[in-house]
């Protein structure tokens, strides 16, 4: 059987930085108007933190990434009151369904705890039972930016380390 992928800290340095702000800039490019991918490679770069928020994690397969996910202030630009946000939750196509996006949340929950956050957001246009399986409770369905979305949040505060 396949080893697991690893899940490392992205830094700002990587080689496989555009890589990554190329597959999110792909999956939801489309709600940020203007923004290039030059845009988002920088934009990825400043989220690529020492730890706490913010941070980017990447999963790793024999040196290969595989799949990303973010701990960031602000990620739904009209809801800036809530804050911090799980963003970025990507795994390519062909290793999804091996508990890699799982992983990845947990990883940014263990962030979030370690760094005294209490309680943080996502908003998913699809993924709503995957979340909810990991403990994330839905807080409002709307539309952002033309695509309909539900704002969910997850409270570390009531979980055990």
């Amino acid at each position: 059987m396949a080893e697991a992928p690893t899940i490392e800290r992205l830094h700002a340095e990587s080689p496989y930085l555009a890589t990554v702000a190329g597959w999110t800039h792909a999956a939801w490019g489309h709600l940020h108007p203007g923004k290039t991918l030059a845009d988002a490679i920088q934009q990825l770069r400043g989220e690529c933190g020492a730890g706490g928020v913010p941070s980017v994690f990447v999963a790793m397969h024999d040196g290969v990434p595989v799949g990303t996910a973010s701990l960031v202030v602000d990620d739904m630009s009209d809801r800036r009151d809530l804050s911090p946000w799980l963003a970025s939750v990507f795994v390519l196509p062909e290793w999804r369904g091996r508990g890699i996006a799982s992983s990845l949340v947990r990883r940014v929950e263990a962030e979030a705890r370690d760094a005294g956050i209490a309680l943080f957001y996502l908003y998913t246009p699809d993924q709503q039972a995957l979340y909810a399986r990991l403990g994330w409770q839905p807080v409002e369905e709307r539309d952002y930016r033309g695509e309909a979305v539900t704002i969910m949040r997850r409270r570390l505060d009531a979980d055990t380390p």
